[in-house]
């Protein structure tokens, strides 16, 4: 059982993280392409480009640190609402890390949690509009129902809760952003944003799966 991971991990995790965002950019475009103006993935790979070339060259000594770099980095190079919501995600999900902290289960349950509310009311938008909220809200509650120190086990139940919400966009009618305008023709379609959670915690999950 692995019940911490440090800053170099953390570093490694995002890496690896960041590659999975830009190993999926036509799935993601693809995803737009169907409800939206087709530039997420576009958009998405910028910010993960961005934030592989700091996490690579900058030298970064605590979890917080590195969570808040990756997010400084997607928020200036995505561009566009996406580069705002996925930056709160991290920027702002790394408080649950301060004070020098290793990532536990815990607290990694407290940084989904912490991330969804902020992108909640940055994006103003709550569970259910299908957006990535779809895909975080889920996550953090299967996280948190995981009850466990094992980082690995509360890793897993996240990824398969974002992926669950993933699957939950599909039935869901787009009330907000550029997905809107389709109304009910966006049923049947999942969210890009929720996806592109659902491939970081995916990735995460696969990261502390080897530890």
């Amino acid at each position: 059982m692995i019940d911490e991971m440090h800053h170099e991990e953390c570093i490694e995790m995002l890496k690896e993280v960041s590659q999975a965002i830009i190993n999926n950019v036509d799935v993601l475009t693809d995803a737009d392409r169907a409800i939206g103006d087709g530039d997420h993935g576009i958009g998405m790979r910028r910010g993960f480009e961005a934030a592989l070339e700091v996490l690579e060259s900058k030298n970064i000594k605590t979890v917080e640190e590195v969570f808040n770099t990756v997010g400084m980095a997607i928020m200036s190079k995505t561009g566009g609402a996406a580069g705002v919501v996925f930056g709160t995600f991290f920027c702002s999900g790394a408080k649950a890390f301060s004070n020098n902290a290793a990532i536990r289960g815990d607290n990694f349950v407290k940084f989904l949690e912490v991330a969804q509310a902020a992108v909640a009311k940055r994006g103003g938008v709550e569970e259910g509009q299908k957006t990535m909220v779809d895909a975080i809200a889920p996550a953090a509650r299967s996280a948190k129902a995981a009850n466990t120190e094992d980082i690995a086990v509360v890793f897993s139940a996240a990824a398969r809760g974002a992926l669950a919400g993933v699957e939950k966009t599909k039935s869901m009618i787009a009330t907000t952003g550029k997905a809107r305008s389709m109304g009910e023709r966006s049923i049947g379609h999942p969210d890009p944003g929720a996806i592109s959670i659902s491939i970081i915690l995916g990735a995460m999950q696969k990261f502390a799966s080897r530890l």
